[in-house]
């Protein structure tokens, strides 16, 4: 059965309310919860950026059966590979094992504003490559000599290691991404916009790499507003506007996308996102990321002027719903990957 977790957003609410917004989830009765990870926000007035590593802390102990996921950090620059798993396994023992590290190759402004820049895609995927070697060896209890183009290690181990095996979910915009995550990793994390192309460009490369990996995953997540109009959905967007600015890949500023944006048509920018106003449109928007790509785990990243009355709503009318709906099994994606 497809787990469906809630996804909790670092750039809108500070940590204290996230771990409320976690609690809430686990008594709506969703599976998990996802938690991005920025230094960053999207904007400069009404942005928030806690350290999402501590945050998770907090979470695993206020929490006691949801799954904790990171959705997700990067591995690269801001912090050393080692590090990332060092705090993947610290975080595994505090929720007793209901961690899973999501990992992705990074974003210019949270990574430029500490002097690192982003470098190319090739060079991010070489190391994230490298990151992934180092993090599944510690995370599996080696002691690890590691002599690579960008990281070394010298007898590296993890003396608080986790306390079952930790999946690494890879997050993948595109079919290279995709297809790394299917050869390295236990499942791939991806933002749904259209169905069709999701099909084409992740699920199908990662099948294609992870072959008869039957436990490989696929966490599926889209963006909506839960709002009766547009001008409630622009308050509750406030946080995330920047998100849909033209700069966003390449800013490092958030004022200089909060100013960019707000340049533009509200119109325009509500346009970027599928804004609901009733439970049975949730089930219309995530119900194909079950019956048409075999999602694993559904992620509802949703904002609303109250957030807590949100995910009750959806514990109540949504979920039950989802949880009925008939997920594609990998046999059957096996299938579609080699149609056409």
């Amino acid at each position: 059965m497809t787990k469906i977790y809630l996804f909790l957003s670092g750039e809108q609410f500070h940590p204290e309310v996230l771990v409320k917004h976690a609690i809430a989830a686990e008594n709506a009765g969703f599976d998990g919860v996802m938690i991005s990870e920025h230094f960053h926000p999207w904007v400069d007035d009404v942005g928030t950026s806690g350290f999402t590593l501590t945050t998770l802390g907090a979470i695993a102990y206020a929490t006691t059966s949801i799954r904790l996921m990171t959705a997700v950090t990067v591995p690269l620059y801001r912090f050393h590979p080692a590090v990332i798993a060092q705090a993947a396994a610290t975080i595994d023992r505090l929720s007793h094992g209901r961690f899973e590290l999501g990992i992705g190759t990074g974003e210019n402004i949270n990574e430029a504003p500490l002097g690192f820049g982003l470098p190319p895609y090739k060079e991010r995927s070489e190391r994230l490559k490298e990151s992934i070697h180092i993090m599944r060896n510690l995370l599996n209890s080696e002691k690890l000599d590691f002599n690579g183009k960008y990281y070394k290690t010298n007898a590296a181990k993890l003396y608080s290691e986790p306390l079952t095996y930790l999946p690494i979910f890879l997050a993948a915009g595109g079919a290279q991404s995709a297809a790394t995550a299917g050869k390295l990793c236990d499942g791939v994390i991806c933002s749904v916009k259209n169905v069709e192309d999701t099909l084409e460009n992740i699920v199908k490369p990662a099948l294609r790499e992870a072959n008869s990996n039957k436990d490989f995953s696929f966490i599926m997540t889209r963006w909506t507003v839960y709002a009766n109009n547009n001008r409630e959905a622009w308050q509750a967007l406030l946080p995330q506007r920047g998100l849909r600015a033209p700069s966003r890949h390449s800013a490092v500023d958030p004022l200089y996308l909060q100013n960019e944006v707000d340049a533009l048509p509200r119109k325009e920018i509500l346009s970027k996102y599928d804004i609901i106003n009733k439970p049975s449109d949730y089930v219309k928007i995530y119900g194909p990321l079950i019956t048409e790509l075999g999602a694993d785990v559904v992620g509802i990243q949703t904002t609303s002027l109250d957030q807590f009355a949100t995910i009750k709503m959806l514990g109540e009318k949504v979920l039950p719903r989802l949880r009925r709906l008939k997920s594609l099994d990998k046999k059957e994606l096996y299938e579609v990957r080699h149609t056409n």
